[in-house]
């Protein structure tokens, strides 16, 4: 899911859907209207599942499309060797998520810990464990 926004609305630290991809937001240049056109951003974004770097010129005017992010936390269910099976301790649904790119997230993932992940796009991501 995603909502459409005014790409002169986004900042820095948003979020914003480039190339089918979610991605953070991490620099943001707008120039001013001239005598040939309307005022143009152009925003550069990292990628939240593939940490690649994307970015694109639009109007200021023009929309673009920024993903609905849900916050939720799960328990760690069982640790396999491909992904990691979460139970989300609201629905009591089971969730099969990747392993998280961070060397220190993942060695904190066991059975029984509480994590917190995260749905865009209909996939999923653990962001950190809760203590």
């Amino acid at each position: 899911m995603s909502k459409p926004v005014d790409v002169g609305s986004l900042r820095v630290g948003g979020y914003i859907i480039v190339d089918n991809e979610p991605c953070r937001i991490v620099d943001i240049t707008k120039s001013k209207p001239g005598k040939h056109g309307s005022a143009k951003a152009r925003v550069v974004a990292i990628g939240v599942f593939d940490g690649g770097k994307r970015s694109f010129v639009k109007p200021v005017g023009a929309t673009a499309e920024v993903p609905m992010i849900e916050k939720r936390t799960a328990q760690v269910f069982a640790v396999m060797p491909s992904s990691v099976q979460l139970m989300d301790l609201e629905t009591y649904e089971y969730i099969d998520a990747p392993f998280p790119e961070e060397a220190d997230l993942k060695a904190k993932l066991a059975t029984g810990v509480e994590v917190e992940y995260w749905r865009i796009l209909d996939r999923v991501k653990i962001v950190r464990t809760k203590s």
